[in-house]
């Protein structure tokens, strides 16, 4: 039976330049840093610090995942920063943003209210754009006003 999400890939276009974003500026733990393999396939993997169940593996088109016409596609498509990449949680979406800003990570938007909490934008050094949010306390939709 699945038990859930474990691993989740993101797309970057260079494995270092991920890295030092995710751990430095996002704020993430390294969980691996290692090569694989016959062709040396490359396994970065980060994670939240508070969830050690869940993983990002930051993957850079290519073999053995994908043939060069695919990879050269995706690599086209994160670059061009189309490919949103999931959902990151916090409980102090405005103190958090400011320190992610104060990082140099770019936001696309501001905080602002949704019905399902409070939504900021952020763009990772590759191009993915991320929601960052922080769910309503209640953990309801708010359906009671106009959403635009």
């Amino acid at each position: 039976m699945i038990k859930g999400l474990a691993i989740a890939t993101v797309w970057v276009l260079d494995h270092d330049r991920a890295k030092e974003f995710y751990t430095e500026k996002l704020g993430f733990e390294l969980r691996t840093d290692m090569t694989m393999g016959e062709g040396g396939m490359r396994w970065l993997t980060v994670g939240a610090k508070d969830q050690p169940d869940v993983t990002l593996t930051l993957m850079v088109p290519g073999a053995p995942a994908m043939d060069e016409e695919s990879a050269e596609a995706v690599r086209k498509l994160v670059a061009k920063g189309v490919l949103g990449a999931g959902v990151l949680a916090t409980d102090d979406i405005h103190g958090d943003y400011a320190t992610l800003k104060a990082r140099g990570v770019e936001f696309l938007q501001p905080p602002q209210e949704r019905p399902y909490g409070t939504e900021a934008i952020l763009r990772d050094d590759s191009g993915n754009w991320f929601s960052f949010t922080q769910a309503r306390q209640s953990g309801d939709l708010d359906l009671d006003k106009e959403w635009s």
